[in-house]
């Protein structure tokens, strides 16, 4: 973008910073601690694509330093986390945009409006699912090892429980619980936020998950293939993943359905499409042939640039911007109790007004943690 200079690069891992340097043709100077980045006065605004468990802390330390900020998505590792950025959001009155970049396609956009206009009758269900296939092998298995020279791991780990180096759990975080957590709040957290959005919700009532390690023997902590319920007051939400197989079927291997009455609208990054219900369900009953609303599409539309454009627009203005962090840490909440509903083997009762789970102490126990010493604590 034309009217956005960059001015400073941050990474714990010298290769990764001597790149980012490389990208801006130079004018960019590295750093290793983000804190020296935030003293500079000609920061503005600052992006934050990290693991997930240096979300929270890097983006509460820019606003209070008076700066902007791009967060990637999920906004938190924890419940508590993200609570605590949007406090800071709200007390420092700075822009955040938060990484969840289909909310800035005019076909989601559009797909939203016609849910919420009804077009598609009562809905009672909604899917999403995302499918890989990572067999047989996984991500392998690494033992662990000494950090190579240009790591700082301890910086890396950060808040997190110290763990000996391991070349897995840094380049595939997003399969350890310290650092993330798996396919539910890496895509879940997108398609749940577009559920959230186009059927009015804030947060669910109650949540459910099951599934195991099945197959892969590779170093991942998280599940190769897991189902997720959530019960809202009018609909069920699920989603589904495996990564053993990414059969597409009808849909594509990833996206998300709306279930209504008259309709039903399937929904992802390359467009959405109404497939019509009938007026009887089966072939020579009357009104099989008579459709109860007509069949409409709408391909797919830029996601990453406009919601980017969006954001140096917002710094300008200062009005909010369509990724904001109070929606996307409720969108980043209903997959961060997913999981901790798969890690706790039962089915959970949210009061998302409260953020806390109702008659469930160890349950409760995962909405935070107890960082590991550093200045970081």
């Amino acid at each position: 973008m034309e009217d956005v200079d960059l001015v400073a690069v941050c990474d714990v891992w010298d290769p990764n910073l001597q790149s980012a340097i490389a990208l801006s043709n130079g004018r960019a100077e590295g750093y290793r601690d983000f804190r020296e980045v935030l003293a500079r006065e000609d920061v503005d605004a600052v992006l934050i694509a990290t693991p997930d468990h240096w979300h929270s802390i890097p983006t509460i330390h820019a606003l209070e330093a008076g700066k902007d900020v791009y967060v990637e998505k999920p906004l938190s590792l924890t419940i508590a986390e993200g609570r605590r950025m949007v406090e800071a959001s709200q007390k420092t009155d700075r822009i955040v945009q938060v990484g969840l970049q289909q909310r800035s396609g005019t076909h989601f956009q559009s797909a939203i409006e016609r849910i919420r206009r009804g077009d598609i009758g009562q809905i009672t269900k909604v899917e999403t699912w995302y499918n890989e296939n990572h067999s047989p092998n996984g991500i392998g298995i690494t033992t662990d090892s000494e950090p190579p020279q240009g790591l700082d791991w301890n910086a890396w780990l950060g808040p997190a429980p110290n763990r000996p180096y391991n070349h897995n759990r840094r380049v595939h975080f997003r399969w350890f619980w310290d650092h993330s957590g798996g396919k539910v709040t890496d895509w879940g957290t997108h398609l749940m936020d577009i559920v959230q959005a186009a059927m009015g919700v804030e947060y669910p009532n109650a949540v459910m998950a099951t599934g195991s390690k099945y197959l892969l023997k590779d170093n991942r902590e998280t599940p190769d293939t897991i189902h997720v319920l959530w019960e809202y007051p009018e609909f069920l939400a699920s989603f589904s993943n495996r990564v053993c197989n990414r059969y597409e079927g009808g849909d594509g291997y990833y996206g998300i359905s709306f279930f209504g009455t008259e309709g039903t609208l399937f929904l992802n990054r390359e467009g959405w499409k109404i497939t019509p219900e009938r007026y009887a369900d089966f072939p020579g009953q009357e009104g099989y042939d008579k459709l109860r609303m007509e069949s409409s599409e709408s391909v797919g539309s830029p996601q990453h640039e406009p919601h980017c454009r969006e954001f140096i627009d917002c710094v300008k203005s200062r009005q909010q911007p369509i990724g904001d962090i109070k929606s996307a840490h409720r969108s980043t909440s209903a997959c961060v109790i997913a999981n901790i509903a798969y890690r706790t083997k039962r089915r959970l009762e949210w009061n998302g007004q409260a953020e806390r789970f109702v008659g469930d102490d160890l349950a409760n126990e995962f909405l935070d943690y107890e960082y590991r010493g550093g200045w970081w604590a």
